[in-house]
């Protein structure tokens, strides 16, 4: 028999105030659940930031490819190396595909250490610089060019010389890098013409070397090496770059005393081209497998230091986006490729090549991501592409900035990468990893980018902000 438990008045009143504290509480929740409909998004992408972070594998990759295989100048065992660890890792990350594509590449090689000193005088010594052959540079034959310095901080200021003012003489370029801006890149931008294009432009008057301002922001003893274009119209001269602090004491010694005369000697030389290596893994897409987002960093770097912020860490980090969706179950709707480039830094033959044979195979690449700009703490992206649809692509994606923008990452407009901008004329939407760069150039090139100057954390996040990059826009397309 059921008993009926009648309630008093007073105690009918504080139950109808308990049920609706309880309605007051969790309404608003469940409404919230229900009107947010990036709910499932974010949980994901907490998670994924989470996993990079406690079990990263870029830092422990960055490590054995730096220590492994050493810096990987194009053509040299040391890239040979990094195209067989490379593989061998991929191999291991349970991707559906791992292979390698052909690059006939240059070969250039630095020889001995570059010797470059300015001549003493009855009232000094001689003073070594610290110097490097910049990349594809010519060398001397064996012995030393000897010459009068003649300084130089504008085309305009050289043109004004003339080849009564260069000719027999060793141009030295000392505009330096623009320290007001608060992008270093664009600094970079503003004074790198001066290495790319100047030897042939000194040449040009009759000059018989040259010496660049190391690019870089630091004052340093740091010598930065970097590639140089000769003009064939021009005599092929030998070119090196002197660190910041020997430009400052160079053109200080000008100021002083009127002149000064240099002695110079490199003992590089270039080799025949030979067979090297793109990187490529991927993981096959459900929907649509015909459309492929890309992510990448070029495998090669100079032949000084490990290569580690240029850019073994870009490497890592596009190895770490495949292996870590892969890792969090995620099946993706469109193919996701990594691709590990070689000859970014004196040829972007790897870019080209891919690029050639991507339409060769009519492959559709709607998105392709580049981290190139070192392994410091990630701010965003960058973006760009055709101008016809850049509006269109720009408004599209900044629908996921407010998902990434509690990671401290933002979108703005303007550049991807080097060897991705041979797919420009595909008309997907290229972008790249932006970084924080304010200590990029202190490393830029030199000796000193070594895998020690990459820090865990900041090299983890970076990993983990381009798969969540690459996860939204394969989940909800462009």
């Amino acid at each position: 028999m059921m008993h009926l438990v009648t309630l008093s008045p007073l105690n009918q009143v504080r139950l109808l105030w308990v049920g609706l504290l309880i309605v007051k509480l969790t309404l608003p929740t469940a409404i919230s659940a229900q009107k947010d409909p990036w709910a499932e998004d974010k949980a994901f992408l907490q998670e994924l930031f989470k996993q990079s972070l406690a079990d990263g594998k870029a830092y422990p990759w960055l490590r054995d490819l730096c220590h492994g295989a050493g810096h990987r100048l194009s053509g040299s065992i040391g890239a040979e190396k990094a195209v067989r660890w490379a593989k061998a890792v991929l191999d291991t990350c349970g991707l559906d595909t791992v292979w390698l594509q052909p690059v006939m590449v240059p070969r250039w090689e630095r020889g001995a250490p570059e010797i470059v000193e300015i001549l003493g005088t009855p009232k000094r010594k001689s003073l070594r610089l610290p110097a490097l052959a910049l990349g594809g540079s010519v060398g001397t034959g064996g012995k030393a060019v000897v010459g009068e310095v003649v300084e130089v901080r504008s085309w305009e200021a050289l043109d004004s010389l003339g080849k009564q003012g260069v000719s027999g003489k060793v141009v030295f370029y000392n505009r330096p890098m623009e320290c007001r801006h608060f992008n270093t890149f664009e600094a970079y931008g503003g004074a790198v013409d001066q290495r790319v294009f100047g030897p042939s432009r000194a040449a040009k008057y009759g000059a018989i070397a040259v010496l660049v301002r190391s690019m870089g922001l630091a004052l340093d003893d740091y010598p930065h090496t970097g590639t140089l274009r000769y003009d064939s119209a021009y005599a092929l001269i030998p070119a090196a770059a002197i660190s910041t602090n020997a430009a400052e004491r160079l053109s200080a010694l000008l100021r002083e005393e009127g002149n000064a005369r240099v002695s110079i000697t490199l003992n590089c030389r270039t080799l025949p081209d030979v067979l090297s290596y793109n990187v490529i893994g991927e993981i096959r897409g459900s929907l649509t497998p015909d459309k492929i987002l890309l992510v990448g960093g070029h495998l090669d770097s100079w032949d000084v230091g490990h290569g580690a912020h240029d850019d073994g860490a870009g490497c890592v980090q596009s190895m770490e986006v495949l292996y870590r969706l892969r890792k969090l179950g995620y099946r993706p709707r469109h193919t996701l490729r990594c691709v590990l480039f070689m000859n970014e830094e004196n040829g972007l033959r790897g870019g080209l090549t891919y690029a050639a044979a991507a339409e060769e195979n009519e492959e559709v690449h709607l998105f392709a991501l580049e981290s190139d700009a070192g392994g410091f703490t990630p701010r965003g992206f960058s973006f760009e592409a055709d101008p016809e649809i850049i509006d269109y692509y720009f408004e599209q994606i900044l629908h996921f900035e407010e998902l990434l923008r509690p990671f401290g990452l933002m979108f703005w407009r303007g550049g991807s990468g080097a060897d991705i901008s041979p797919l420009r004329g595909q008309k997907g939407l290229l972008a790249g990893l932006r970084p924080d760069s304010q200590r990029y150039f202190d490393f830029h090139h030199t000796t000193a980018d070594v895998f020690e100057a990459v820090h865990p954390r900041e090299l983890q996040l970076g990993s983990a902000s381009m798969a969540a990059l690459i996860y939204l826009i394969d989940k909800y397309g462009l």
